[in-house]
This record gives C-alpha cells, structure tokens and sequence, in this order.
C-alpha cells in the first residue's frame, strides 16, 4: 500500500477496483465501484448474503499483497452469525468488515445478486445409451457351518449366477459395506458394476437409482448436468464461475502464477476442485436427490483445465512444444478429484488431442460428429484460444488460435461477461445512426415500450461478447467503421454518436443515467454507465476476429479446400453469435448463411453423450487417435492470413454468400484514402500482430 494513499480493494470476479477511505465496509466498497454483492438486511449482520472471501498473498498482476489482516478484526456480530448460523473461517460479512489496507475481495456465487449466466443448454444428439455403471439385484445364500466362505464371494456367485457376470473385483468400500447391506436387505443386495468388472456400490433390497454428472471445466465458468444413468433424462444443470479467475483471467496468467509462486499449482488445482465439489452438490440440492446415488463423472476442458484438475504441473503447457502428461482418456475415482459423491464413483476425461487443443475440443468433435458426414464442417469453438477443427468422414485436422479475451468482454472499454444487465444483441440504423440494443435480462428492445421497466432491476451495466460482434459489424454496415477499422470522424456530422477523442473517434451506443434511490432501500436502481465504442475496441476485436479466421483458413489451406459447406460455432460464446454478423465481421470464412449456426454447448454436450454411453468412450477415443494436429505457432502461412483478415470482413477473399445477404460497404482498392480521413491510408505491412501470443482457451 502506497504511504498516505487510500486502501485499493479489487473484486473478482468482476475485476472492479478501486481506492476507498480506510474504515468502509466491503459492502459500501462494492455498492459505490458497481459491484455484485447481495444484501437484505440492510448491512446490519443479520441476513448473511453478503459474504466475501479475502484473498492471502502477493498478486503481481494487480500490484499488491492482499491479507485478510488487512481488514477490521471480526467482531460480537459475526460471532454471533457464526454461533446461529455457520460462517466458514476463509469467510467475512462484507457489512461488518472494514477495509484498512490494500485487498482483494473473492465474492462468491451465492453471495451474487445476479449470478453469472451459463448458457449452455444440452441439445443432445441421438445416440445410444450405453452406460458404464449397471445395477443388478442378487439374492445370496446365507453363510452355514457347513459353507462358511466369505460374504463377497457369494456375492460374485449370485452375480454370475444370475446375470452371468464372471471375473469381477470389488472396492475396498463395498467389502466393508457389505454385510451391514446383507443384513438389513435379508441377503438380498443390490450391486452397481463399473465397466463389467468392478462392483463399486452395494445397497441393501432392491435399489433402482444411478445417477452421473458431466462438467465441462472452462476457465470462466464451470457448467454441470446431473443425469440419470439409466435413461439419460437431465434431472438437473448449473454452472458456477471457475474461482481461478482470481489468478488470472487468461489461461497463460494462471501458467505464470504457477510459475511464479511456489505451490502455485497446487492452489489452482485447490480452487478448481472446490468449484467442482460445491457444483456437484448444488446439482444434487437443485435435484432434490442424495449425492450418494451418483456413481459416475465425466469431465472435459482445455489442456490446463485437465492438468489442472487432474493435480498435474500445467507449467510444461506454458512454453512449446506444450507437452501434454498424457493425451490419452484418464480414468480415475470421483475421491482422488475430492467430490464428495458415492466412495466407489468413477470419474473419466476425454482424450485430449494436442497441448492446446484439449478434451472439450474432442468432446465437441463427439457432439457434432464431423467424422461421420461428408460435407466440409468447420467447427469452431471461441474463446480466449479458439479451437478449431475442420473436416469430413475422410479427413480431420484441428488447430488451436489465441483470440484473446477480447469476445468475453476483456481488453474492451465497457465489456462484461454474460451477466443480466449486459448489451447482447445491438442494431443501427444506416440512415441516423441511431442504435437500439437488447440485454440480458429483457425480452425488449430498447425503443420498445416497457424496456426501462424491465430493467430497472438489473440497469444496463455493459456489453457482453455477442453484442461487442454485433455493434462492431452494424457500425461497418453503417459507413461509421471503414474496412481497415477505423471510425470514420467525418459521420460526426451526421451523428453526435461519433465523439472525438482526441486523435481518434468513439461511437455513443448507451448515455447513461445517474442511479436512483439510496444504497439498501428495496426499491435502488443501479444507475447505467456512459457506454461508448472506442477504437481500441475496434482494434482488440480485429486482433482476435484476424486470428481466429487465419486459423480456420490455414487448416483449409492444409485441407486444399477454398470454401466450406457448414460453419458451427461452439460454446457459451460462440452459440449466442449471429451468424450473420460472424460473417461481417470476418469471424470466419463465408459460407452459405442458413449453414451457418450455433452448435450449443458442443463441448458439455459431448461430455453428456460420454457420461450415458460407454461405445461413446471408445469411438472419440478411437477419432482422436486419427485427428491431424496444426500448430499454428510455426506456420509461415498463419502471419500471412492474419494481416489479411485484419480487414472487415476481410482485405481479398471473396465473399459471394454474405454479399448475396446484405449490402456490404464497396470495397476500396489498395491506397485508396480511408472515408473522412482526407488522407491515404499507409501501406500494408507484414509484421508480427501482438495476439500472436500462447494464451489458451476459455
């Protein structure tokens, strides 16, 4: 802390920070920087929602040394909460603890007004359900003077007698449940077999519930869907934000931490494994089931993500050539993971395929089955390392490409993650320049009658990733950004939209209001932020937009194919994008629009299938193994397609079904003076764009 300074509270999620008086509360702290942090008892102690966690330790990323010494000492009222109700010690009501030094504030979930939105639906494709946990009933003999063998070896006798299983081991677990299951079942049992050859589970009578969990790990979020076994029905789905975030947002930040801190690692992997054990028992909770009836996990995310959670060292992932420990699927238990559901659960992740194309690369390839069609399928999964894999049933190739957070809201002046209150989806009239926009949250548009009532609540807080794609390709449409990116200063004639900022120009999407009521009364009104379009965030989508298509097109160059038939954009992002405005923008190569569309959550979606069908296991395991892999690090051609795509849509290529879509802006020659600009735009140069970075995937 700087002497004689104000204390600097950061807050992550959100990331807002800022300088306060020493003695405010965190709970003012967070009202008066805009932060997420819930409160009914107007700040008294009593209601306990919001509860914050101080972080301990030295961030170099945010400059200072965080302690939870640096907050007032807890006092009569947490006590007492503690005494009535339960505070976990890592824990602080932000009413009762004031801010005396520099720190930073984890503020979880369920301590969220507005919890982060996980849209991540499971559309899942037909398939046979094939699970790897079966339950059988058995009735077995009594033990007499005259056959005195052992409990679990007439067990195995009844099972194979009666269901022709022969050859099975059991867990430790089940040896010491089993004669209090005998007894109380009269020697009849229920067993539940893993694979056809471990008995992992054993319940007295008849027992007819197998429940399993599939969890797609990003580095954002963290999205869950409790299943049952036997006929697949989704009984529950969630999805909480991964609390590594505090660590860095990007992937490579949280490599460095590792890095950089002795047990680094083992803290990532600590945090992850916390996220995945409290998403679990929120599923069962949301259920209303025991969490003692899941017998099975599957799980899929990047390459870190898997190190990560697997308690394996990600740092060989920081530096190429990216070796990955394995790449093959790992099958272990659910208690080595530390998720407290049934002591005999198997947990399983997919393969990976390469150091930074992970097992929800291969899980999104399950999901939409590229493999099995003829047609030329690019299938895209963005985020901060877009993974991308393009082919047919004859050939398959993937490649990962460092976008950058830039589409989930980071390096972007008034970007948010998808959260109610945020800008998602954004129109601009040619003629006036006149936006209207819809948010998370409301069904309305906000010309329409009733916007504001509909989100007084939330307010309009920023601009999510659909809508930075979105205003960005309407204000190409519109003349006020030219085809080299540039916001064109002269449309400030036509509209006081377009601001000066000096040596650049900014567009007006949102003016803000002031908010209303005071701070704690039921009826306070977030006030709305001034949101303007800067040229840096004009600047950071082409950088991530550039890169994404110069991977896409570097495996089409290796695929020796010039156009694709489907184009499907994967993830939480990437399903909210319209297509249309993919193809402005220059996200990916031109295809026919009505082959152009959201694949969902393929990568959840994958990890579903997995999760239901054991003959899903072994045919993505078998792709993989077929799967070419390109790294895009060492390609010449990689430089060469990313200077082009710079350009909206893009510099050369041809773009016949999107012009056959909508009226694109004439595409000027080379040298030609950009529009407004009154002088010649500087020539084309080839040099090393600065996305080009290791980042890895969201």
């Amino acid at each position: 802390m700087t002497p004689g300074a104000d204390p600097l509270v950061i807050f992550t999620p959100s990331g807002r920070r800022g300088r306060v008086p020493g003695g405010t509360t965190v709970l003012d702290a967070a009202r008066s920087l805009g932060v997420d942090l819930d409160s009914v008892c107007g700040g008294r102690g009593l209601c306990g929602r919001c509860q914050v966690r101080p972080a301990e330790g030295a961030f170099p990323k945010h400059g200072i040394t965080s302690s939870g010494s640096h907050l007032s000492p807890s006092g009569a009222d947490e006590a007492e909460f503690d005494r009535l109700r339960g505070l976990a010690a890592d824990r602080r009501l932000g009413c009762r603890a004031a801010i005396h030094g520099d720190v930073l504030v984890d503020v979880p979930p369920e301590s969220q007004v507005h919890r982060q939105v996980v849209r991540k639906g499971v559309p899942v494709r037909d398939f046979v359900i094939d699970p790897v946990v079966r339950l059988y009933e058995v009735e077995v003999a009594r033990p007499t003077l005259e056959a005195p063998g052992g409990d679990l070896a007439r067990v195995l006798a009844a099972l194979k007698t009666e269901w022709g299983l022969d050859g099975l081991v059991a867990d430790l677990e089940v040896i010491r449940a089993l004669q209090p299951a005998l007894e109380a079942g009269a020697y009849r049992v229920t067993a539940a077999v893993h694979d056809g050859r471990n008995v992992t589970a054993v319940w007295p009578g008849l027992h007819d519930r197998s429940l399993g969990v599939a969890i797609d790990v990003g580095s954002t979020t963290i999205a869950g869907h409790l299943a049952d076994l036997a006929d697949g029905a989704v009984l529950a789905s969630d999805g909480v934000m991964n609390p590594q975030i505090r660590f860095g947002e990007d992937l490579m930040s949280r490599v460095s931490y590792a890095m950089m801190h002795d047990g680094g690692a083992v803290e990532l992997t600590r945090a992850v494994r916390d996220a995945l054990a409290s998403l679990v028992a929120g599923l069962a909770a949301r259920a209303a089931v025991d969490a003692n009836d899941i017998l099975e996990i599957t799980l899929v995310g990047n390459p870190i993500m898997h190190h990560l959670v697997l308690g394996i060292d990600p740092i060989p992932l920081g530096s190429a050539p990216f070796a990955l420990a394995t790449d093959g699927a790992v099958r272990t238990t659910a208690r080595e993971l530390e998720i407290a559901v049934h002591p005999g659960a198997r947990a399983y992740l997919l393969p990976c395929i390469a150091g930074h194309v992970g097992a929800d690369a291969a899980a999104a390839i399950l999901s939409q089955t590229p493999y099995l069609r003829d047609e030329i399928t690019l299938l895209v999964d963005v985020g901060t390392n877009a993974e991308i894999v393009l082919g047919s049933r004859a050939r398959l190739l993937a490649a990962s490409s460092p976008t950058g957070p830039a589409f989930e809201g980071a390096q972007i002046s008034c970007g948010q993650r998808a959260a109610p209150g945020a800008i998602e989806r954004v129109r601009i009239d040619r003629a006036t320049l006149e936006p209207r926009f819809r948010v998370i949250g409301s069904s309305r548009w906000s010309d329409e009658i009733g916007f504001a009532a509909s989100t007084r609540r939330t307010g309009i807080t920023g601009i999510c990733g659909s809508g930075i794609v979105e205003v960005i390709a309407e204000l190409f449409l519109a003349g006020v950004i030219t085809a080299d990116g540039t916001i064109d200063g002269s449309m400030a004639t036509r509209s006081p939209r377009v601001e000066s900022d000096e040596r650049t120009f900014s567009y007006l999407l949102h003016e803000g209001s002031p908010s209303s009521g005071t701070p704690g009364e039921a009826d306070h009104v977030p006030g709305s932020p001034r949101l303007t379009i800067t040229q840096n965030d004009v600047r950071a989508i082409q950088l991530a937009k550039a890169a994404l298509y110069a991977g896409a097109r570097l495996l089409m160059d290796h695929l020796g194919v010039e156009t694709v038939d489907r184009v499907e954009l994967a993830g939480a992002f990437g399903s909210q994008i319209d297509p249309l405005h993919a193809l402005v923008l220059g996200l990916v190569p031109d295809a026919p629009l009505d082959r152009v569309g959201p694949a969902g959550n393929a990568a959840g979606t994958g990890a579903l299938i997995a999760l239901l069908s054991g003959d899903a296991r072994r045919e993505i395991e078998a792709v993989v193994r077929t799967v070419e892999k390109i790294e895009t690090a060492i390609e010449p051609r990689f430089q060469e397609h990313f200077v082009d795509a710079m350009a909206l849509p893009h510099r050369i290529a041809p773009m016949p079904f999107l012009a056959a879509a909508v009226d694109l802006p004439t595409r000027r020659a080379a040298g030609d003076g950009a529009p407004g600009t009154g002088r010649s735009a500087p020539p084309t140069r080839r040099r090393r764009p600065a996305v080009a970075s290791a980042e890895t995937k969201s």
